[in-house]
């Protein structure tokens, strides 16, 4: 270990003693260790407290709970008897203060898994009792660490029997068994198991080791029947806590139930009165009840039933971090063999990530704006080199005879990102790139071959041309193009990082890098602790890199997959985390259709987070919560998916009040009719006198108000709608619209947008009586070629749109209301709020009316008529928001998202 990590670790030491250590308490404390490192430069201590700064000087919110009115907190009495000590609660605590993370974060985490522990049942209960609830996080936030702090806190007061359901693939359930067996057990489970009976301490083992859980599995092998048997002692009969970590697998899942029925259960009563905690991380995958009939149960759910079942005193807590899938759990769902289903009805904790969080609201944020093309973002790459080389569709025996420009630039980016942190003193942390291309393990196998291959390519003119001056390294066609990375992603990443810098450490950077395939027939497997030093890696996968496994010290992605489901996109997102000291270098080269994607989806979850917060103020019940968000317009897509087992049309009801709909398809034969449609509203409104170009300008656009609600439902019944813009269905928004014509909706404002930039080949139309400039779109990617998308992403209109018609003071309450609600103390100007804020706020209902015209920056557009979409902004309702019914069948659903989930083998 160099003097800078010894640095590091001794400086990380005095800091978690503290609560909230400032920037110059992180500067005293390094310099106060620094004279026992004398190899360590100005330079390096400077970004050593940079790197402080990031992990320190943050914050973190406790989060939001909804739960049954009448459960009796238990905890405090229990904290307040000196018969417990929280034991294995400490040494975790104490675990984690040593791996870096803040005494703030630490004591957010301690009142939090005191709130979850605290909704589980108090486990010296008398009597059969059984408690279900849900905790929502954030994709790699930090969720498994918030379970096994709870894990410990339940063996503290007195859970016995806990139960792990650790995903679906091996790799996962491995590498959480090491999670476990870190701050848990405390011994390596590998070799507890083998001769003597005892293994290495690992983790919490390391400090103390006075008392050991016992582990029924451990990190290179799932539950075994035949081991399980040859224990022989019941679980009735164990003095210290058991832990099982199980795959999320149907024949792992009939292996224990049978040994627990066999070898546990009271011949009596078939059950085991030992409290049991299970905890089922990924719980909206697999555990589900997909079946297609109401009075069907798929297989693994029922497992997971008839599991809790076994035990008559048991929690079930879902941890998950796309939650829609099992709020749609139909919380009465009951069968007589399995049990009641898995709705959690107790209680839904919702998490908040510290503020240092690597999320998607950071990430997509701007991602894809169509009105400022030119605009660069700071994370998200497109990938539009692709199609020949690599498509997104494409057969199980696609031939991979080369790799895309794209994923060989983004290489390069990660041997330069790797060697600008090795300048910056991370000379042991580990480094991954994630290329996640195709489901099929054969298609894998070769682009991990052409990336080997490449990689070999570029190490050999480093070797040769790389310790050269600079102006003769150039010559060297490839590292050239490293130095045209270098300019293009970095060069203004910090000022005092120049190219020398990164040049002579490029032979260190790329030499220790392994390619490797993570899939189920690769023997390769990402073992992070077995390189202490730090392992560097391109991880070629699908599924198994998509959901609960982690990266450690993920720079660059290179996603290819055409997956829209929220829950298979999101998990699919490595690349969300902690990123301490190279945040600023990590990008992500992605297709602009899936980075619309993921801007829409973690919208939709902010929303649904919204709503817990809204709802908890309200004092609702989970159940309340889940008949509430089962109206959210994203249930189209949830509940299709969930209950399209076997084939049927299925029947939606969804609330559009406080909801934004848009045509993101148009019909191409419909471009006539709709502008007729437009230039109608625009004459009524002149002869109503409110002349569109006679409105106000705000927002780049003209606004109008007070316009009837007859001329906006004269408009939607002339426009012809897609039939793949479902929620857009003009009879439903009629509908929804007619039902409220005498109050709520009954004035309305119109806005058009005009853009003020003005490129030559843009196109002007007269088509509203008065010339108007076009907004400019890329016309997006279909499944049906009579359609057009407007762009590759979920939005029609630009955002901030939502903004228009809403009075100030009502922008700066929602605007402050945001900032509290997540707890932002930082410069208000750097937050892009969400459109979602205003209309919460919004008094009068806004249609959008948008002119569009369909092309590529730089292409002539001057000769096409513009086509017309619209959007609506409806307000909240004062009234029971009365729901409208849309239809949605097998083939819309299949075409709209097509189901590229499953790896051809992934075991």
């Amino acid at each position: 270990m160099n003097d800078l990590e010894n640095l590091k670790k001794m400086v990380g030491a005095l800091l978690v003693e503290q609560r909230l250590p400032t920037k110059e308490v992180i500067r005293q404390s390094i310099q106060k260790v620094r004279v026992v490192c004398p190899d360590v430069t100005d330079d390096h201590c400077e970004q050593l407290a940079r790197e402080f700064e990031v992990t320190h000087c943050i914050s973190m919110n406790i989060g939001e709970v909804l739960k049954e009115v009448d459960f009796e907190p238990w905890l405090d009495v229990v904290k307040g008897d000196a018969a417990y000590d929280f034991y294995y609660w400490r040494r975790y605590r104490s675990f984690l203060g040593r791996t870096g993370l803040s005494a703030q974060v630490l004591a957010t985490m301690d009142d939090v898994t005191d709130r979850i522990l605290d909704l589980l049942q108090n486990p010296t209960k008398e009597g059969k009792w059984s408690r279900r609830g849900m905790v929502v996080g954030h994709v790699q936030s930090g969720k498994t660490a918030n379970y096994t702090g709870l894990i410990c806190k339940a063996a503290d007061v007195g859970y016995k029997v806990i139960v792990v359901i650790a995903g679906i693939h091996n790799n996962l359930r491995n590498q959480t068994q090491k999670r476990l067996d870190e701050g848990f057990i405390g011994f390596d489970s590998a070799r507890m198991q083998s001769a003597g009976g005892v293994g290495n301490q690992v983790g919490v083992g390391l400090d103390d080791r006075r008392r050991r859980p016992g582990t029924f599995t451990t990190s290179l092998r799932d539950f075994n029947l035949a081991t399980a048997t040859g224990v022989g002692l019941p679980l009735v009969n164990v003095s210290e806590p058991v832990l099982f970590v199980i795959k999320k697998n149907y024949r792992t899942l009939k292996n224990l139930l049978e040994w627990l029925k066999d070898y546990n259960a009271d011949l009596r009563t078939s059950s085991i009165d030992t409290p049991m905690l299970l905890i089922d991380d990924e719980a909206d995958n697999a555990s589900i009840n997909v079946a297609g009939r109401v009075d069907e149960v798929s297989r693994i759910n029922g497992q997971i039933r008839q599991l809790l079942e076994v035990f008559s005193r048991n929690c079930y807590v879902g941890y998950t971090a796309t939650p829609f899938a099992n709020i749609f759990i139909d919380p009465q769902s009951d069968d007589e063999m399995y049990g009641e289903d898995l709705f959690p009805r107790d209680f839904i904790v919702s998490l908040d990530p510290p503020d240092n969080y690597f999320g998607a609201s950071k990430v997509f944020d701007g991602a894809i704006d169509e009105d400022e093309p030119q605009r660069g973002h700071r994370y998200v790459r497109k990938v539009e080199d692709n199609r020949d080389v690599l498509p997104i569709v494409h057969q199980k025996d696609h031939s991979i005879q080369s790799l895309p420009r794209s994923l060989k630039d983004a290489v390069r980016t990660f041997i330069i990102a790797r060697s600008i942190r090795l300048h910056r003193g991370h000379t042991q942390s580990h480094n991954s790139m994630l290329v996640n291309v195709s489901r099929f393990v054969d298609v894998q196998r070769q682009v991990r071959n052409e990336i080997h291959a490449f990689l070999s390519d570029v190490r050999s003119s480093i070797r040769v041309n790389g310790a050269k001056r600079k102006s003769e390294a150039l010559d060297d066609r490839e590292i050239s193009a490293l130095h045209d990375v270098f300019l293009r992603e970095y060069r203004a990443v910090d000022s005092s990082l120049k190219w020398r810098d990164v040049q002579e450490r490029l032979f260190e950077s790329a030499g220790p890098i392994q390619v490797i395939e993570v899939n189920g027939r690769s023997p390769s497997r990402l073992d992070y602790t077995g390189h202490q030093s730090g392992l560097n890696v391109i991880a070629v996968g699908g599924l198994s890199l998509s959901r609960g496994l982690t990266l450690e010290g993920l720079v660059v992605s290179y996603f290819l997959r055409n997956s829209m489901m929220y829950d298979t996109l999101m998990q699919m997102g490595r690349w969300f985390g902690y990123r301490p000291g190279y945040e600023d270098l990590c990008r992500i080269w992605m297709p602009e259709q899936a980075a619309g994607w993921y801007s829409h989806i973690a919208e939709s979850i902010e929303e649904l987070r919204d709503e817990v917060r809204q709802m908890r103020i309200a004092g609702a019940t989970p159940k309340e919560f889940g008949l509430k968000v089962r109206s959210h317009p994203d249930s189209l897509v949830v509940t299709a998916r969930n209950k399209m087992g076997s084939g049927q049309s299925i029947v939606v009801a969804i609330g559009l009040a406080n909801q934004f709909v848009e045509t993101t398809s148009l019909l191409r034969g419909a471009g006539r009719r709709n502008r007729d449609a437009a230039a109608r509203l625009a004459t009524r409104l002149a002869e109503d006198s409110l002349a569109l170009n006679s409105g106000e300008m705000t927002g780049n656009g003209y606004l109008v108000r007070g316009v009837s609600v007859d001329h906006v439902v004269a408009f939607l019944r002339e426009f012809k709608n897609a039939p793949s813009s479902r929620l857009t269905e003009t009879r439903q928004i009629i509908k929804h619209i007619t039902d409220r014509a005498d109050d709520e909706l009954k004035s309305w404002s119109i806005f058009v947008p005009a853009p003020q930039r003005f490129d030559h080949e843009a196109l002007a139309t007269w088509l509203l009586g008065f010339e108007i400039k076009c907004q400019r779109r890329r016309e997006g990617e279909v499944q049906d070629p009579s359609e057009i998308r407007i762009t590759n992403n979920q939005r029609v209109a630009s955002r901030g749109v939502e903004r228009v018609d809403v009075e100030a003071e009502l922008k700066t309450r929602a605007e402050t209301d945001y900032r509290e609600r997540r707890g932002y103390s930082g410069a208000t100007s750097d937050i892009n709020y969400p459109d979602s804020i205003y209309r919460g706020v919004r008094r009068r209902p806004l249609l959008v009316l948008h002119l569009i015209a369909l092309g590529d920056k730089g292409e002539d557009l001057s000769g096409q008529d513009p086509v017309v979409a619209w959007s609506i902004s409806f307000p909240k309702t004062d009234r029971e928001d009365q729901k409208v019914e849309y239809v949605v069948n097998t083939t819309w659903f299949q075409e709209r998202y097509p189901d590229n989930e499953e790896e051809d083998f992934d075991g």
